[in-house]
C-alpha cells in the first residue's frame, strides 16, 4: 500500500480484517507499506499491521512477491503509480477520485483494459457502494420497486475548513488534490447515484466557489489530519492561495430521463460527515443518510392509501447484503465496514479472475462528470454535456 494517513488507515483495518470475517478464495498478506517520511511510515508500518515499509513506492513495483498495489495517496501520483503496477502485472486498487484530469484518467483506464487481457485487475475505491443500505437500494431500484425513477438529489456536506485560519493542507491545492469539494466529496455522491439508479449523468448545469481564497501555510499538517489530530497546524509564516472550490452544486439531468441536484460543500457549518441520497420513482421512493447508515426509509405508493408513509427498513439481517458474516439482526456496523466489504469484493474478484467494479472505467466517467461540472462553472453555469467515456487507445 502507497499512503498511511485517513485513507490508508481505512484501507489497512480492513486488509487486516477481511479474511478474519469472510471466508475467501485467497488470503491478503500485508507485505510493504510506502511514505515518503521514514519515521512516520515505520510507525505506521508497526500501528496497521504491515510487515515492513519503505520510502520508495517502485520497491513495490519491482517485489516479486507483491500481487497487488493499494494506491491511498493524493491524486497527483495516482496516475504515475497505477500505470506502473499495471505495467508490471500488479492488481491495483486506486482510492477515488481516479485521477486529477481526465487526460490521466484515460490513460489509467487505457492500461487498465491492456492489462486486463493478460489477467491483471483494476478497480477504483467508492466505498460507499459498499454500504449494504446502499447496495439495497440499488437492488430495490433495479427491482421495479420504484417505478420510473423521476429525481435524483444527494448532498454530502462537511465544514471541517469553515474557520479561515484553517491550513492550506493539499486538499486546497489544486494541483495536489484536482478539485475542491467536488472531486472530493462530489465524487462519492456521483458515484453513488450513478450505481444506485443505473443511470449516468448525460449533462450539467453548475456552480462552484471558494470562499475563503488565502490560507496560512501549513506546518507538516496532511488532508484532513488538522481536524483528526486535534488543533491547526498553520505555522504562521505567511498565506497562500486556494485554488481548489470550497463548494459545488448543480443540476443534471440523467441518460434514463430523470432529473437530479446535486450539492457538495466543506463549509456546511455543523455538518461533519452528512452524505443523503433520495430517490424518487412513480411507485415510490428510497432515502439514504449515511449518519444512519444501517437504515433505509421508504415509502411504497403502491399500499393503500390509509397505509402509505415512510417505513424505517433495519438493514442488519442476514439476508441483506454483506451482513451474513457479521452479527445478530439489529446489531449495527459502522463507517469502517464498507472497506472491508470492499476488500472483500476485490479479493473475490481477482482471485477467481472476474473484474471487479467499479472499473477504472466506472470511475473516469466520474471524472467525465466531475470535468463537464467544472467547465459549467467557468462558463457561467451554461449547460456542459458530458464527454464520452472513450479511453486513451480508443481517441
Amino acid at each position: 500500500m502507497v499512503g498511511y494517513a485517513f485513507m490508508g488507515a481505512a484501507h489497512s483495518q480492513a486488509w487486516r480484517t477481511v479474511n478474519r470475517v469472510y471466508d475467501l478464495p485467497a488470503r491478503a498478506r500485508m507485505a510493504l507499506i510506502c511514505g515518503r517520511d521514514t519515521a512516520k511510515v515505520a510507525d505506521a508500518a508497526d500501528r496497521l499491521g504491515w510487515d515492513a515499509y519503505t520510502t520508495d513506492w517502485r520497491d513495490l513495483i519491482n517485489s516479486d512477491d507483491i500481487d497487488v498495489v493499494d494506491i491511498c495517496t493524493p491524486g497527483d501520483s495516482h496516475a504515475e503509480i497505477a500505470l506502473a503496477a499495471l505495467a508490471a502485472g500488479k492488481h491495483v486498487l486506486c482510492e477515488k477520485p481516479l485521477a486529477n484530469t481526465v487526460a490521466e484518467a484515460r490513460a489509467m483506464t487505457a492500461a487498465a483494459d491492456a492489462a486486463r487481457a493478460t489477467g491483471v485487475r483494476s478497480m477504483c475505491g467508492f466505498n460507499y457502494r459498499r454500504v449494504p443500505a446502499v447496495t439495497m437500494m440499488r437492488q430495490m431500484v433495479a427491482d421495479g420497486r420504484l417505478g420510473v425513477i423521476r429525481h435524483v438529489r444527494a448532498v454530502y456536506l462537511q465544514d471541517w475548513i469553515v474557520d479561515p485560519q484553517f491550513p492550506l493542507v493539499w486538499r486546497l491545492q489544486k494541483d495536489r488534490a484536482g478539485s475542491g469539494a467536488l472531486g472530493d466529496i462530489g465524487a462519492h455522491i456521483i458515484d453513488l447515484t450513478q450505481f444506485v439508479t443505473g443511470q449516468r449523468i448525460s449533462g450539467v448545469s453548475a456552480v462552484t466557489e471558494t470562499f475563503v481564497k488565502e490560507r496560512p501555510l501549513p506546518a507538516g499538517s496532511s488532508g484532513l489530519a488538522a481536524t483528526v489530530d486535534g488543533g491547526s497546524s498553520a505555522d504562521g509564516n505567511g498565506t497562500g492561495p486556494v485554488t481548489v472550490d470550497d463548494a459545488a452544486v448543480f443540476v443534471a439531468r440523467l441518460d434514463g430521463g430523470a432529473l437530479a441536484t446535486y450539492e457538495a460543500s466543506r463549509f456546511a457549518t455543523g455538518r461533519k460527515n452528512a452524505l443523503r441520497v433520495e430517490i424518487n420513482g412513480s411507485l415510490g421512493s428510497v432515502v439514504f443518510d449515511l449518519e444512519r447508515l444501517n437504515e433505509l426509509e421508504f415509502y411504497d405508493a403502491t399500499r393503500p392509501t390509509v397505509e402509505q408513509g415512510f417505513n424505517r427498513i433495519l438493514v442488519t439481517e442476514g439476508e441483506h447484503p454483506y451482513m451474513s458474516a457479521w452479527w445478530p439482526p439489529g446489531h449495527i456496523i459502522g463507517y469502517e465496514h464498507s472497506f472491508t466489504h470492499e476488500m472483500r469484493d476485490f479479493i473475490e474478484a481477482v482471485a477467481t479472475g472476474v473484474d471487479p467494479t467499479p472499473s477504472f472505467a466506472d470511475a473516469l466517467q466520474v471524472q467525465l462528470v466531475l470535468d463537464a461540472v467544472a467547465r459549467s462553472a467557468e462558463l457561467g453555469s451554461s449547460w456542459t454535456e458530458v464527454a464520452p467515456a472513450l479511453t486513451a487507445a480508443a481517441v
